[in-house]
């Protein structure tokens, strides 16, 4: 037997175990990484499975590798309406605020520890950015909704703030080790880590996109490889030349992510699973890195210096800051409680070891007691804290999952699977009465593991399944038909121009958009603009009842085929 076969042989079994702790994972109430720890801990040394493993270099290239592709799924994964959203205060949490946490954090890491005030800024470097992918792993599981604005801001925080952090300790150690200037130096390294991160980032996130779209391969199955090729080319050239090489990769994936490229779906799934695969290996390594024993020697230091992290310096980080972009009290208390710690502390306290710093053991166990703790601490509260603090929403009502086109080159639709929630305001309505915008398909019908054909007469049930064809930017619209309500929607929607047939009468339109039109309800579209203007009606010709604009788009003969509809809302509504 060869060795290479039974390392396959334990990595198969470590990523099983792994994944089956998962499942335990909402049942405890614990987050995901932790599970992973114990698994690592549990096949270590000093568990069951007596694996001695303590090569901090080959932790430290597996952690990088797996950390570069979970925030490039994380960059995927975010939707550039997000980031426009709340791009202010998220970014100001994930620049001053690390670095007040990290100030904090490290004072009193330096008063416990006994060690130079230096090294405790670097233990606070460590562990100064947040886990948010645990956070919602578990909002999730544990049925937990939040509103858009504190969804996105805990999301776009979590995944933007890991590269100052990894700035902080890089630079932290090239001044403790390599004599770097801390004024001057510092300000120089920050400057070409971000700058140089987010140039290459864009600018490999643009060509990658005219690169997948334009390139033919013989297998469809290449296409995501090649995607996670352009992620790994964005870290690569960005780390050799001096930049943040996790900035890049998150900027690229954030730009592929929010372009249309082929076999979309398809990729975003590949990569959900690579960055899963990631962290299952990233977090059982690094937990078979650690000796359990060492943690007992460190647990008092580790305790204090966790609920300082916990109590003190995040709050004081988060509080100022949300505070003067307006937030709610209640908001700002459940964003200073989300400051879980996961992969990012654990894998910079290998780079003390690696830069040969003296009592870098010591920064490594406590930095890992400390995740511990605050994984475990505020894993398991979260979803409560969340529920006392009333931030919690009900569950959208038709989630949609969108599905692959097989088309390539240059169609401009999706296929799209909704299927219809009890509560859904298209239970027991005809689909001619839908008023879905005009260039949306309705390709079939699932009900009951039977196939039916849509027609306009065909009348929906709760659980249907719909099958549509439809262009991007409808999509907006085409969820409102099929939801409960739009209320959190309408601002959105007033900015945009709804194209409907002109025979779609004026109470589909106020059932399915909550756009009320100041006309008789049994009336088409197209009664309303003939009786409406004074001429013979021709395409581009518009009239404004109330709020409302319709506009003639298409026309056969004297039929008005297709109507566009903008709503206009008051500056109070929209605020």
């Amino acid at each position: 037997m060869f060795l290479i076969d039974q390392i396959i042989l334990l990595a198969a079994v470590l990523i099983l175990l792994g994944i089956v702790s998962s499942k335990l994972s909402a049942r405890l109430g614990l987050p995901v990484l932790v599970m992973f720890l114990m698994v690592g801990m549990l096949a270590g040394e000093d568990g069951p499975g007596g694996i001695f493993f303590d090569n901090a270099a080959a932790a430290h290239s597996l952690g990088t590798l797996a950390l570069a592709m979970i925030l490039f799924d994380g960059g995927l994964q975010t939707p550039l309406k997000a980031i426009k959203k709340v791009w202010k205060p998220a970014s100001v949490l994930a620049t001053l605020g690390v670095l007040i946490t990290s100030a904090v954090t490290g004072v009193a890491a330096a008063y416990m520890l006994d060690i130079p005030l230096l090294q405790g800024l670097l233990f606070g470097a460590i562990v100064g950015s947040t886990d948010a992918a645990a956070v919602f792993a578990l909002l999730r599981n544990a049925g937990i909704h939040l509103n858009t604005k504190l969804k996105a801001t805990l999301e776009i925080e979590s995944a933007s703030n890991d590269p100052m952090a990894i700035f902080l300790t890089v630079g932290l150690l090239e001044v403790l080790v390599n004599d770097m200037k801390l004024g001057t130096g510092l300000l120089l390294m920050f400057v070409s880590q971000m700058g140089l991160g987010a140039l290459v980032g864009l600018a490999v996130g643009w060509s990658s996109v005219k690169l997948i779209n334009k390139i033919q391969l013989v297998a469809t199955g290449l296409y995501p490889v090649l995607v996670a090729a352009c992620g790994l080319l964005s870290f690569g050239i960005t780390a050799n030349i001096g930049g943040s090489g996790f900035l890049a990769v998150f900027i690229t994936g954030v730009v592929i992510g929010n372009s249309r490229f082929v076999f979309q779906r398809s990729t975003f799934l590949f990569h959900d699973g690579l960055a899963w695969l990631g962290q299952i290996t990233m977090f059982v390594v690094l937990g078979l890195l650690i000796n359990p024993t060492s943690l007992l020697d460190v647990w008092f230091e580790g305790l204090i210096i966790a609920l300082v992290l916990i109590f003190i310096a995040r709050p004081l980080a988060v509080i100022p800051v949300l505070a003067l972009f307006g937030f709610k009290a209640r908001e700002i208390t459940l964003v200073s409680w989300v400051g879980l710690r996961g992969s990012v502390p654990i894998i910079l306290a290998i780079f003390p070891l690696m830069f040969g710093l003296p009592g870098a053991e010591l920064i490594f166990n406590v930095v890992f007691f400390v995740v511990l703790i605050s994984a475990t601490l505020q894993g398991s509260t979260l979803a409560l804290m969340a529920r006392k603090l009333k931030l919690t929403l009900p569950p959208p009502v038709t989630p949609a999952a969108t599905l692959e086109i097989t088309a390539l080159g240059d169609v401009d639709a999706d296929i799209v699977e909704y299927t219809i929630g009890k509560m859904s305001r298209a239970v027991g309505r005809r689909l001619s009465q839908l008023a879905l915008p005009d260039s949306t398909v309705m390709a079939m019908i699932s009900r009951n593991n039977n196939i039916i054909a849509p027609r306009g007469s065909t009348l929906l049930q709760a659980d249907d399944q719909l099958f549509m064809v439809l262009k991007p930017h409808t999509r907006e619209f085409v969820d409102c038909v099929f939801s409960s309500t739009i209320d959190q929607d309408i601002t959105e929607l007033s900015a945009k121009e709804l194209r409907v047939k002109g025979n779609t009468s004026v109470a589909s339109i106020a059932y399915s958009y909550d756009i009320h039109i100041a006309a008789e309800p049994n009336d088409t579209l197209e009664q309303v603009l003939k009786t409406s203007l004074n001429s013979l009606p021709k395409v581009d010709d518009f009239i404004e009842l109330d709020d409302v604009k319709l506009t003639i788009c298409e026309m056969v003969g004297d039929r008005i085929i297709t109507v566009g509809i903008i709503i206009t809302l008051d500056e109070s509504l929209e605020e």
